[in-house]
């Protein structure tokens, strides 16, 4: 029975481990005298570098760093890379998150010396190639979204988005009005009421319709003097482009309020909308996602935000500013912006993804932009033609950049969402989006990119597919899924290890 139920994979072209090996800690491969590097003897006769230090600064309880050759620490770090999932060795599908992959001609630029050894508190005279970057960069993603000014400063979306909902309150102080609500969609991104609630605003979720998108009745109902903002993810979490957008905007706009828009999902939209033009008054790039920096662990992160003017004057300092033609040539950082919220992040952010955005954008130009949108919603709408047969499409439609399954088929088998991420492990892939968004039970969200190929596409399609085939015929391989990786599932209590080939450390005699 084992060799029928490993027959899914196999078929799918994925090879078994074979026997397991577990790592060993860098402690444990430690020997004495055994080193990495060379040092001249020390020049200094009986010198004891302990003796010029106060002894209350020395501990005891601290063990000995590891004792290792170059070799062993390079091969240690090499290996535990090998066993991670990464963009660069396939499919990373995570929905609403976009882990595109990172064309490496970003990373040479954000390498050049000029931008790798910038140091941030150099003089604005020799930080001129940085700043013209930077200036480039705002103009070219306030081109791209419609918006008329563009701070640089925020290290994630998330502090893209709380910079948003900063200035939409200073904003609305500064004319003298006591709002305290905003209206966020329940297919909204999770962070959206979080940054409303830091900037100690009440969050009133507007549902949507049965078709999956937020209609103005809805909105209307909800929106009064007391509301500073709606907060929209355009397109959806749902993967669904909003067609009353615009109506929406006028609507918030006709009772006082703004609209913020989350720009997560850009990457659907890039060339062919802009959100400006459709009424968001601010908004923030994820260029971890949009623009293909690196996102999580490669990070870090940026959030640029984006205003319209009449936000213009509430963006966080400093600014970055181009010299006008009397001042001379170059560009200044402008810090005379009475009503800034202020400063979000040290110096100017987190320039290295500035530079791979901007590497990004260029050898793209618009019309690759747009192509990137077009290949994203085509590949979407090929996975989840591909899918809808065997799996349950809880809003059956022509979708953007992503598509959301569910587990509702597979309920008469006990599989849940949770088993169909494990078992995907065992395919070679890191799971999905699961569980969100909320409003989709066992949601099951899938962004392929336009970075992948036909190929790679009908790849994961096949085993998404060979997995809704053993939940029918063998659930119970499905829930004790994954099978072939070095831990067991893990549970709230404990990790369950697999039978592994134990390394004991060599006797100390």
């Amino acid at each position: 029975m084992s060799d029928e139920r490993d027959a899914g994979p196999e078929r799918l072209g994925y090879a078994t481990r074979g026997i397991e090996y577990e790592e060993p800690l860098l402690f444990e491969r430690s020997r004495p005298g055994r080193v990495g590097y060379s040092l001249p003897a020390s020049d200094v006769p009986d010198a004891d570098p302990a003796a010029a230090l106060d002894p209350s600064w020395l501990r005891s309880d601290v063990p000995a760093l590891p004792e290792l050759s170059e070799v062993d620490v390079v091969r240690h770090f090499t290996r535990l890379s090998t066993w991670n999932a990464a963009v660069d060795l396939g499919l990373y599908p995570l929905g609403s998150c976009t882990m595109k992959y990172n064309p490496k001609i970003n990373e040479w630029a954000a390498r050049l010396p000029g931008f790798a050894r910038a140091h941030p508190l150099q003089p604005v005279a020799q930080s001129q190639g940085l700043l013209e970057l930077m200036w480039r960069l705002e103009q070219a993603l306030a081109e791209i979204s419609g918006m008329d000014r563009v701070s640089l400063q925020p290290a994630a979306g998330a502090q893209g988005e709380l910079a948003g909902i900063m200035m939409i309150r200073a904003y609305h102080e500064h004319r003298g009005e006591k709002r305290h609500k905003v209206l966020v969609p329940d297919s909204a991104h999770g962070t959206n009421p979080a940054s409303a609630a830091l900037n100690d605003y009440e969050v009133e979720t507007i549902p949507s319709g049965r078709d999956g998108v937020l209609h103005p009745e809805a909105v209307e109902r909800a929106m009064n003097e007391d509301v500073a903002a709606l907060m929209i993810t355009n397109p959806s979490t749902l993967g669904l482009f909003e067609p009353h957008i615009a109506a929406i905007c006028d609507l918030v706009h006709a009772r006082g309020g703004l609209v913020y828009g989350d720009g997560a999902n850009l990457n659907a939209l890039l060339g062919i909308a802009r959100p400006g033009d459709l009424g968001i008054d601010v908004m923030h790039f994820n260029l971890h996602k949009t623009f293909s920096t690196p996102h999580g662990g490669g990070g870090p992160g940026s959030g640029p935000v984006g205003v319209k003017n009449i936000l213009a004057p509430y963006l966080p300092i400093p600014v970055v500013r181009r010299l006008e033609q009397a001042e001379g040539e170059g560009f200044a950082l402008d810090y005379e912006f009475p009503r800034s919220i202020g400063r979000l992040h040290a110096n100017f952010g987190n320039v290295g993804m500035f530079v791979r955005a901007w590497a990004y954008i260029r050898s793209l130009g618009p019309d690759g932009l747009r192509r990137c949108a077009e290949m994203a919603v085509l590949n979407a709408n090929y996975l989840l033609a591909r899918l809808r047969h065997a799996w349950h499409v809880p809003i059956d439609r022509t979708v953007m950049h992503e598509c959301v399954l569910s587990d509702k088929d597979l309920e008469p088998s006990g599989v849940t969402t949770l088993d169909v991420a494990k078992r995907l492990i065992d395919y070679g892939y890191h799971p999905p989006t699961v569980y969100f968004p909320l409003i989709v039970h066992g949601a099951l969200m899938i962004e392929p990119t336009e970075s992948e190929s036909l190929e790679g596409l009908d790849r994961f399609a096949d085993a998404l597919l060979a997995i809704a085939d053993e939940a029918r015929r063998d659930p119970d391989w499905v829930r004790t899924a994954p099978h072939r990786t070095r831990l067991a599932r893990l549970d709230e209590t404990r990790a369950a290890r697999r039978p592994v080939l134990r390394w004991q450390p060599a006797s100390s005699d």
